[in-house]
């Protein structure tokens, strides 16, 4: 596969989810995980020790990890409201960028971003945050993977 992508997550409020967004990450080919503004006291769910295998890199607001994005490399929305998943193209690289579990993205976030994607759900009701992103990480790979993929 061409490209990479990160993902993570704008002021987490609990460890687990970025524990397991990361874990998620690792699994589904993430280049790199990131939190934007912590709000919880430690990580400690990463029973896979995938610290070994993809950085987790932490910023202290929203410039900071604004001004680290990399070249030429989309960052996305994952918030409600946005395009389908299911026939979103996704770009060779790009950034997904989740809301807090509480709040989701404010506004000026959502404005840098150049596109809002959402996961499509029988109920009205968001997803948990690692999970809205372990599912688009999930579509990203299947649209995107080689035919060997581990299973």
């Amino acid at each position: 596969m061409r490209g990479y992508f990160g993902i993570g997550i704008y002021h987490p409020k609990h460890e687990v989810n970025v524990g397991t967004l990361w874990r998620s990450a690792y699994q589904l080919g993430a280049s790199f995980v990131f939190t934007i503004g912590q709000r919880y006291s430690k990580q400690a769910s990463d029973t896979p020790k995938v610290s070994r295998h993809i950085p987790l890199m932490e910023y202290s607001n929203w410039d900071d990890f604004h001004n680290h994005i990399p070249y030429n490399c989309m960052p996305i929305a994952i918030e409600m409201g946005g395009h389908r998943l299911s026939n979103f193209v996704h770009p060779e690289r790009a950034i997904y960028i989740l809301g807090a579990e509480d709040h989701g993205l404010p506004q000026d976030v959502m404005q840098v971003c150049t596109q809002t994607i959402s996961v499509e759900s029988v109920r009205l009701q968001s997803f948990n945050v690692s999970v809205a992103g372990s599912i688009v990480m999930y579509g990203r790979l299947v649209k995107n993977a080689p035919k060997e993929l581990a299973i």
